[in-house]
């Protein structure tokens, strides 16, 4: 058994049975008494409980010693390392962009401190998609070249982001002033309706004779997005490209997505100096055969940096079939939504479970949920878009009221602690307990662990550091983010 020093500081001073077991603490061992603790002997706790009775808050350190126990041991081994990661986040919609950016101006740069600074009170968002062109969370679909009925515009002289700079630009930017270094990934739900065999938003495909053209228009927009003081690191080729029914939408098939990629989108990037990354699928887990057949193709392999993922269909596991198909591409969790008609611990243990610890268990280098913000009616949304998509935050467009929801405590066990750059390294649980579990060393030599108890009583359990121990317990549901 590893050796531990009975100690259960994890719980506030107004102790929750539903989130922590009663504290039982012994009498300071040799290596504490006498002395005061240093940073690298204390262990910090922010705990957030399935009632809400603790929200992403601090709670009173742990210690690091030696001594005995019988608990489940969480064992954490930095001499195993394995993905960089990128960041945590979400997608900036165009609608999100709009109820942030109509706030009064000391709300909404307060608001937006409190959501990208990185501090120990901030939630430290390093990684956020963006649309190219209008998502479903848009009030109107629309792409940066339409035509009327009838017409083309191959050589794309009447293209334009001037949809975005209403509202989405201005506030990337006064994102950037708040960290230059946020990363952004560009995904399409649509291509231009005069490029689409349905002429539409809704469905239909890309036909052949525009691929070349519409090759050009992924280079105008990152040419764009650039000369605004934006740089957009990567692009997925298609948002959810099995789904046709969402408005905007756009079907493409591997095979498709395989050609547009290897004879024109990547060959166009290239000519154009853009090391903008290029990923693959950006759709569920359901179907890994999707983005391996594409990388099974070595002339599209060579313009991917790796595979986009959702998780409204298939078990998060599939990620590593596609890691062990193609180990030399990277991974990227991109989206999942929280439903209006969902319940704070049920979305709260799953999502942390599945999202913020499964997905960077099976290689993926970011974890984001879907919108940042939306207002009190959902919205805005697309007349066919999503209509019971939650935001992590709620913006009330009224009063500007500011409510904070399920999804930003679930990103935010993750993103005020894990900085890009943070490597995942190993961590286990013995004794069969329910404590899904990952953890990283940050580029500052920090380490941090995620523990959700996804069983369904408090569980006490120990976790052990290179001969060293703490102990704490956590009730059902109960996520908690461990840092030293």
């Amino acid at each position: 058994m590893i050796a531990v020093f009975r100690l259960a500081f994890g719980c506030a001073t107004m102790l929750c049975l539903s989130s922590c077991a009663p504290a039982r603490v012994n009498a300071p061992s040799p290596h504490s008494r006498g002395s005061r603790t240093t940073a690298a002997d204390s262990v910090g706790v922010w705990l957030t409980t399935g009632d809400r009775w603790a929200l992403l808050a601090k709670q009173r350190p742990l210690l690091f010693a030696t001594g005995s126990s019988d608990n489940p041991v969480i064992i954490v081994d930095d001499t195993k390392s394995y993905q960089t990661m990128d960041g945590f986040g979400y997608t900036l919609t165009g609608g999100s962009a709009l109820v942030i950016d109509r706030l009064p101006a000391p709300a909404r740069d307060a608001l937006l401190h409190e959501l990208f600074a990185r501090t120990d009170t901030t939630l430290g968002i390093s990684y956020l998609r963006i649309s190219i062109g209008s998502s479903d969370l848009d009030a109107a679909p629309f792409s940066y070249d339409e035509m009327p009925a009838g017409s083309a515009d191959t050589s794309l002289a009447s293209f334009s982001i001037a949809p975005d700079r209403a509202h989405l630009i201005p506030t990337l930017k006064r994102i950037l002033a708040v960290d230059p270094n946020i990363r952004l990934l560009g995904s399409p739900w649509s291509a231009p309706r005069w490029m689409k065999d349905n002429r539409s938003f809704i469905g239909g495909s890309l036909q052949p004779r525009y691929y070349a053209a519409y090759a050009r228009y992924f280079v105008k927009y990152l040419q764009a997005m650039r000369a605004e003081g934006i740089d957009v690191a990567a692009i997925t080729v298609q948002n959810e490209p099995l789904n046709p029914k969402n408005e905007p939408s756009l079907s493409m098939t591997a095979a498709q997505q395989a050609a547009f990629i290897k004879t024109y989108l990547g060959p166009a990037l290239k000519r154009a100096g853009l090391a903008t990354k290029i990923l693959l699928y950006d759709h569920n887990a359901d179907h890994p055969e999707y983005p391996i057949s594409i990388l099974d193709d070595p002339a599209a392999k060579a313009f991917v940096d790796g595979s986009a993922f959702h998780l409204y269909g298939g078990p998060i596991e599939a990620l590593t079939r596609v890691h062990d198909a193609h180990a030399d591409r990277n991974l990227y969790f991109t989206e999942q939504w929280t439903s209006s008609a969902g319940h704070f611990d049920g979305d709260l243990r799953w999502h942390v479970k599945n999202i913020i610890i499964g997905a960077p268990l099976n290689w993926s280098r970011t974890a984001l949920e879907w919108n940042l913000a939306s207002d009190e009616k959902f919205g805005p949304h697309t007349p066919g878009g999503c209509t019971q998509c939650l935001g992590a935050i709620t913006i009330d467009s009224a009063s500007g009221a500011v409510t904070r929801n399920v999804g930003y405590y679930i990103v935010g066990h993750a993103s005020r602690f894990v900085t890009p750059g943070s490597v995942r390294i190993g961590s286990a649980v013995s004794g069969g307990a329910a404590l899904a579990n990952v953890a990283y060393r940050t580029p500052a030599g920090r380490h941090v662990l995620i523990v959700l108890n996804d069983g369904s009583a408090t569980q006490r359990f120990d976790v052990a550091f290179e001969g060293r121990s703490v102990t704490h317990a956590l009730g059902a549901g109960a996520v908690a983010t461990y840092v030293w």
